[in-house]
């Protein structure tokens, strides 16, 4: 990490006496010339616009923090053939230079972010200004911090130890909160995540009485009446998307309650009956034979805008890629087994995202849920945050199994499926993992759900039923040789 503290601190420092021609190697589509930036309000947007923007990198949530590497620990895909590109993953094969570059690469870009956002944060000085009025100190710097704080949690979640009394003292990963070419040191999860849940609070007030989406709702239209820098909320880490990252940041701690009061509170005011921030997807859109929305993109709390989110689905799900590519719950086939072994409810929407797909000559299963529809809800998205996991967080959370239960089944309900009723804990909580697997496919989160468990049995790659054995020290990702080698 020291070898790009000095790649990207240069160019900061320089650019602050001076200017700047280069955005920290960040090449937002609208970048500012170099005379702008943080000269102007104007200039802290189009800065974090880079930050968003590079977020979409394919190192990062545009493919293997999200459909790619992730998912595929968390065991999604039937894979058998030692030739397929994700088969070292899917087997937990740590150590081969394919899968040590695959790591280091998402490694590498989230700490470039993360010192994007550290200059943010310190060009926003302690309070607002003439070059930096309010709203847009609060959100600019609230959003700055929230970011900073997803980027490095996700690099705990990923690198760090399962979070646990025995092993929340052990060394997990550096948290990085300032502009600084020295090595940061290597802190527990504990101090980790101290930082993590103090930067997201610190957004959270920064925010609350900035960010229009609690007053106005998500701005998903364009404003005629003038700029559009306060619209498309959803697009951004916005207030009610902090909250929830909050949530889940408290529960990888194992720390239900301020889980619950995180989730519940979030679902109290976006849902409240007056006036519903997020509503459900409708039958009509969710089914829709030409146009379905198969983001379920009313509910996405936060999501990246990516033009060209096509090319992931082009990489990974395309009918017509070789078996050693795709990503499939079958050999290359029209075989439905691993779906039906997932979706059991046959009116569940979340099963519309597969279908056999022919291209003419081949016929096979295929995952959709990133296909490109033309004008279609979501069309650019990949959702990092939705309601669907604040709603799962307050089931899992709540001391009281009915009430859990309830919340469990107000988004199998949303789903079009049947309510169930757990007969007890055990079940419950197979039945939370299971619903999180069918909501969140494609997201990236399945694996750190079982890593916060430390569920010694997940489905077997190899079958398309059943489980197999998961080695425990599999959950914990080896910190990347370019971190390492700083350090050694």
């Amino acid at each position: 990490m020291k070898t790009l503290y000095k790649l990207f601190l240069f160019i900061f420092l320089s650019s602050f006496m001076l200017s700047c021609s280069k955005w920290v190697d960040v090449k937002p589509t609208d970048r500012l010339s170099e005379d702008q930036l943080f000269v102007n309000k104007e200039g802290y947007l189009k800065a974090l616009n880079g930050v968003y923007v590079e977020m979409t990198n394919r190192a990062l949530y545009g493919q293997e923090m999200t459909s790619g590497t992730i998912d595929v620990l968390a065991q999604y895909y039937y894979m058998t053939g030692t030739t397929h590109t994700y088969f070292e993953t899917t087997t937990f094969v740590y150590t081969t230079e394919r899968s040590k570059t695959t790591f280091d690469n998402a490694w590498r870009k989230s700490y470039e972010l993360v010192a994007n956002c550290n200059v943010i944060i310190e060009k926003c000085g302690d309070a607002p200004g003439g070059v930096l009025p309010e709203p847009y100190y609060g959100l600019i710097k609230g959003e700055a911090l929230a970011l900073r704080a997803l980027l490095q949690l996700d690099m705990l979640r990923l690198f760090g130890p399962i979070y646990s009394e025995a092993n929340k003292t052990k060394p997990a990963i550096p948290y990085v909160t300032k502009a600084s070419l020295e090595v940061q040191p290597i802190l527990t999860s504990e101090q980790v995540m101290q930082q993590v849940t103090d930067d997201l609070k610190m957004a959270l007030s920064l925010m609350q009485d900035t960010d229009p989406i609690r007053t106005d709702g998500v701005r998903n239209t364009s404003n005629t009446q003038g700029p559009n820098d306060l619209y498309y909320r959803q697009y951004r880490l916005n207030y009610f998307a902090t909250k929830a990252l909050l949530a889940r940041a408290y529960l990888w701690q194992g720390n239900k309650a301020d889980a619950l009061i995180q989730a519940e509170a979030l679902l109290n005011e976006v849902q409240a009956p007056a006036k519903i921030i997020f509503p459900a997807v409708t039958a009509a859109s969710a089914t829709s034979a030409d146009k379905p929305d198969r983001m379920f993109s009313t509910e996405v709390m936060f999501s990246l805008y990516d033009i060209n989110r096509v090319q992931m689905y082009n990489r990974l799900f395309d009918v017509n890629l070789l078996p050693t590519s795709k990503l499939s719950f079958n050999a290359g086939n029209v075989t439905e087994t691993r779906v039906n072994e997932l979706y059991t409810d046959a009116n569940d929407y979340r099963r519309r995202i597969w279908q056999n797909v022919s291209s003419g000559t081949v016929t096979a299963l295929t995952n959709l849920k990133y296909a490109d529809v033309v004008d279609g809800p979501g069309r650019y998205m990949i959702p990092l945050i939705r309601l669907g996991e604040v709603l799962l967080i307050a089931a899992e959370c709540s001391p009281d199994r009915t009430v859990g239960i309830a919340y469990l089944n107000k988004l199998r309900t949303s789903r079009n499926c049947v309510n169930v009723n757990p007969a007890d804990e055990a079940a419950f909580k197979t039945a939370i993992a299971n619903e999180y697997r069918r909501e969140l496919i494609g997201e990236g989160q399945q694996f750190f759900l079982y890593k916060r468990n430390a569920q010694q049995t997940v489905p077997n790659h190899a079958a398309f039923t059943g489980t197999k054995t998961m080695v425990i020290t599999n959950y914990t990702v080896p910190l990347p040789d370019s971190e390492t080698s700083q350090r050694n």
